[in-house]
């Protein structure tokens, strides 16, 4: 049972990781019009789902979208750190 936390935290490390840098892409994506694409719209459904929420809380700042640091900073602050220690508690040697 410990063996099968240890791989489903492991799994939610990784695919916290990957959305971060889906954030980070989305976000430089958003800058340059030039980039935009289908490709694009698939990444918004992922990502805009979270940042909606933030948006309805905290609205643009003088055309300055502030979301995104915020879902960064409480990933990195609050949730990664969680996750580690998950990954320390579960994935320990005995």
């Amino acid at each position: 049972m410990n063996g099968l936390l240890c791989y489903a935290t492991e799994i939610l490390n990784y695919l916290l990781t990957i959305f971060t840098i889906a954030l980070f892409v989305y976000a430089v994506a958003s800058w340059f019009p030039g980039l935009r694409g289908r490709w694009l719209y698939y990444l918004a459904r992922f990502i805009e789902p979270v940042l909606a929420p933030v948006r309805r809380i905290i609205p643009p700042i003088g055309g300055l979208d502030v979301a995104f640091l915020v879902v960064l900073l409480i990933l990195q602050l609050v949730i990664r750190p969680l996750i580690g220690s998950a990954l320390l508690n579960t994935c320990r040697p005995f």
